[in-house]
């Protein structure tokens, strides 16, 4: 059977190295062309082994057209003569004559438990929406977006994981789905199970200003936003000192607790002057209060609470919010 592997990133690179490894005849690699974003001096994005380096080294043809449903990146894919596509986190919603350019049609390895969260971004929704449960389900690709049969699914729980963390976990179990899919395939028609269209979610695609965090929300909820926005596009917040222009900071880990009688009398944002040498705290929604345990001011390095409060000692009338 001739597959062409389509995806872009880290959590497509095993599902690549996995159908390689097991000796599928890999004929071609459809991937998104070459970014610098994950590359850059200071980015947040994932960055692996990359699709391309891992398709040179097995001597695997290349082609990264902007836009797979043009004629001619129809015209590319078809001259692989490919009967199978196996889509991970490519980027591009494919169109039926794409679909329709493989012999067996595509099949795509989605990281959540369908049909909650199709989108592009279905694990950080998953952890903002604080399932506890999650998954990879490997279904037939259809025009609509991720509504194809379920062909396998798999579930596990989720730890208190960031959205990179929690990737990084379920990249392999979708690699391990996909090539069992693919042997049944081999071995003759395969039929899935339809999902139920009264349990679709949907998981848009993160922008960068949905990191901004929202300090009426309750401390549980801006505890999952921070892990939900890591590595990208960060939850972060803008640091208020009277007679001073507010600064971006970002809050890399956070954890969540009740507020005491004394920190419920404080508003929603405000950094308590009371807070216990080398710990930050801040007053949240509700009666409870975060406390950011990593932080990264605006030009400066990722740091611990306590070396954000040797810089920046709390004093009355210091904040988080909105700029």
């Amino acid at each position: 059977m001739r597959i062409v592997m389509m995806g872009t990133g880290t959590f497509a690179e095993p599902t690549f190295e996995e159908l390689l490894r097991a000796g599928e005849n890999v004929v071609g690699l459809v991937t998104q062309p070459d970014r610098d974003s994950g590359n850059k001096r200071g980015s947040t994005r994932q960055t692996g082994k990359g699709m391309v380096a891992i398709a040179a080294g097995a001597g695997v043809p290349v082609i990264q057209p902007e836009s797979i449903n043009t004629p001619d990146g129809l015209a590319a894919l078809r001259a692989f003569q490919p009967d199978l596509l196996v889509v991970a986190a490519y980027g591009q919603i494919l169109k039926p004559e794409v679909i329709g350019a493989a012999t067996h049609g595509a099949i795509n390895v989605h990281a959540s438990l369908l049909p909650k969260y199709r989108g592009a971004s279905p694990i950080a929704h998953a952890i903002l929406n604080g399932e506890t449960r999650t998954g990879v389900t490997i279904i037939n690709i259809t025009p609509g977006l991720d509504a194809g049969d379920m062909l396998a699914q798999e579930a596990v729980d989720i730890d208190n994981e960031t959205t990179g963390e929690l990737e990084a976990r379920l990249a392999p179990l979708g690699a391990r789905l996909c090539l069992d899919v693919i042997q049944r395939i081999k071995a003759g028609p395969v039929s899935g199970t339809k999902q139920d269209p009264a349990l679709v979610t949907k998981a848009p695609k993160l922008k960068k200003e949905h990191g901004l965090i929202d300090w009426t929300q309750p401390a549980e909820k801006i505890a999952s936003h921070v892990r939900a926005m890591q590595p990208w596009p960060t939850a972060y917040t803008f640091f208020h000192r009277p007679g001073k222009e507010p600064m971006r900071v970002i809050v890399c880990r956070a954890g969540a607790r009740s507020a005491t009688d004394r920190e419920a009398a404080s508003t929603p944002g405000e950094l308590l002057a009371h807070a216990e040498r080398g710990r930050l705290i801040v007053r949240a929604g509700g009666v409870s209060v975060v406390e950011p345990m990593e932080l990264q001011p605006a030009g400066k390095k990722r740091m611990t609470a306590e070396e954000f409060l040797r810089g920046y000692p709390i004093q009355h009338g210091y904040r988080f919010g909105p700029a």
